[in-house]
């Protein structure tokens, strides 16, 4: 039987409840984003005791559906002050389902300041004080936490940038082989930290698998769709072999690459960081170039990057990373860039809004645009160690600017903007303005259309269509945030019919329920409008739905394109 678990930091207890009847349906980003808005105040500080942070699997989450691993975690953003979901994969989502736990809210403060953590079996849950690993980088917790319960357990935890609860703060979760995933955006480690609970481990031991209610319908569905993955060129070739980074060379073909704290759309030097080397440097080096963040993974567009001498150095290398640190700071060095990612999955901090974070802080003359050395001694010597500087960078791109006043500052919302340039990929700057979440590229992932020309073509360099597209595209990504599943199934699901509706086929089995496309589409709407309604309620306006200003005042080679999309357009956005 589904159930909620609340874990109050204030008493340091825990009850279990019912799932109420409203919430039955739903998991993933629908169910935390609905306990935020129900539970949240929206205009409460977001580092405060009213705050509560929600862990929810989806709603295919433990079941063999491939790519069903993700786990969404909710609460208000100290960064954008809005709400905010964020979902990554690892192995804490499939056991929270088949401990039949729908959503784990932590509320409340500590009333000492003592740090804490928290275990969850089959038959208890246990709340005790944390001394070992306080302090620690996630690498090393994570292996302590697997010794110290002597077998694979499910890790949910912050770095120190999390405890010492800076903007940019992320929330890890360990995968399969016990390395590091995460909860990326939104500054959720932040809050977290403000919990003073350092990390969670599950233990799933004695728990039976997750049985749809209908397993023959499932299985005939979960087949049919695990084969469109398959045969979709970019889930079932492209990511498997190059991963994300296989976009490097598109996009800087595109010109909407943004180099130089987006000073310009291509990176003379984007061969060095592209997708076709960076598989050329694993294989070379007897790293694996395909690779799956969780269990089922079928798209498996993950890797194993190692150093010259075969050492292991991360894992999960994505474009975004490899874009922001390369491109826009202007890094030419794969291995910086590597050894930077590492780094930040030990100390706990966003890849994304660091990365845009390092080229307004290069802009500022805090360290040289290209200066790898520098950015990777700024990220351990200072960020991860809590400086002065280190906290001021720590806090991310917006406030870098502010400090620095820097004024090309790539935020929307507070939160930087990732990897494709607004104003030469139109479709995705709508989906950065318009998203409920900050800029966020996986809100809505235009560039499938505008660039890879997957569910048809819409010209990036064109106003027409893009607000339909980012709008169907958003809809779409809040129903699939909400299945557990992972967002690159939407390539086939755009692509072949029998992906999404194969898709429906195992919710209904799982569920013995009957839901339609129509059902889903619905689903993506009331999740975004409830998020907008929050966001109002928490002062975010409609003024706060725009680009910086440069992007309208600037414009951008090799296209001399610019951003020239008018207030009065971007709000028919919510005109559904």
């Amino acid at each position: 039987m589904d159930k909620i678990v609340r874990i109050n930091m204030a008493d340091l207890s825990s009850r279990i409840e019912p799932v109420p009847e409203e919430w039955v349906g739903l998991g993933g980003r629908a169910l935390t984003s609905t306990i935020v808005a129900t539970e949240v105040p929206p205009t409460c500080h977001a580092l405060g005791p009213s705050n509560k942070l929600v862990f929810a699997p989806g709603l295919l989450s433990g079941t063999a559906a491939a790519n069903s691993g993700r786990l969404s975690a909710g609460a208000k953003s100290p960064l954008t002050g809005g709400i905010k979901e964020s979902n990554a994969g690892g192995t804490a989502a499939k056991m929270l389902a088949k401990l039949g736990i729908k959503a784990l809210i932590v509320e409340g403060v500590p009333k000492e300041d003592k740090w804490y953590s928290v275990h969850v079996t089959k038959n208890a849950l246990t709340i005790q004080e944390e001394t070992e690993t306080v302090g620690k980088g996630n690498y090393c917790l994570v292996n302590t936490v697997q010794a110290r319960f002597g077998l694979p357990v499910g890790v949910i935890t912050i770095g120190p940038v999390g405890e010492m609860k800076m903007l940019s703060a992320n929330i890890s979760v360990a995968d399969p082989e016990s390395r590091i995933r995460s909860l990326g955006r939104g500054g959720l480690g932040a809050v977290m930290g403000s919990k003073k609970l350092k990390f969670i481990s599950i233990d799933d031991t004695g728990t039976p698998p997750v049985m749809p209610k209908e397993a023959v319908k499932f299985k005939e569905a979960a087949r049919v769709f695990a084969k469109t993955l398959l045969d979709h060129p970019v889930s079932g070739q492209g990511l498997p072999k190059y991963g994300t980074n296989v976009l490097v060379n598109i996009l800087n073909e595109a010109g909407g690459l943004p180099t130089r704290n987006f000073t310009s759309g291509q990176f003379a030097a984007h061969d060095k960081i592209s997708g076709e080397t960076m598989y050329e440097t694993i294989v070379a080096r007897g790293g694996t170039p395909t690779h799956g963040c969780h269990a089922g993974c079928q798209i498996q567009c993950s890797q194993v990057y190692n150093d010259k001498n075969g050492k292991y150095v991360t894992s999960g290398f994505e474009y975004e990373t490899i874009w922001g640190l390369g491109a826009n700071c202007c890094i030419e060095d794969l291995d910086d860039i590597a050894e930077a990612d590492h780094i930040m999955d030990d100390i706990g901090c966003d890849s994304i809004e660091t990365a845009v974070m390092f080229g307004v802080a290069m802009e500022a003359g805090v360290l040289k645009f290209g200066d790898g050395k520098e950015m990777v001694r700024l990220l351990r010597e200072e960020i991860g160690k809590g400086t002065p500087l280190g906290r001021v960078l720590g806090g991310g791109a917006g406030q870098v600017g502010r400090i620095y006043g820097v004024t090309r500052v790539p935020v929307v919302k507070n939160q930087g903007i990732p990897a494709y340039d607004p104003r030469a990929v139109k479709g995705i700057g709508v989906t950065y303005a318009m998203a409920t979440m900050g800029a966020d590229h996986t809100s809505g992932y235009a560039i499938a259309t505008n660039i890879l020309n997957v569910g048809g073509h819409v010209d990036p360099l064109s106003k027409t269509g893009q607000i339909e597209l980012a709008r169907n595209l958003q809809i779409a990504t809040a129903a699939i945030d909400s299945t557990g599943m992972c967002l690159f199934i939407a390539f086939p699901a755009l692509d072949i019919p029998e992906c999404l509706t194969s898709l429906i086929d195992m919710i209904n089995a799982r569920f013995g329920i009957n839901l339609t496309g129509d059902d889903v589409t619905a689903l993506g709407k009331a999740v975004l409008k409830l998020e907008h309604k929050f966001n109002l309620e928490a002062g975010l306006s409609k003024e706060h739905d725009r680009l910086p200003e440069f992007f309208s005042k600037e414009t951008i080679a090799p296209h001399n394109a610019i951003w020239d999309f008018t207030p009065e357009e971007l709000d028919t956005f919510w005109n559904f």
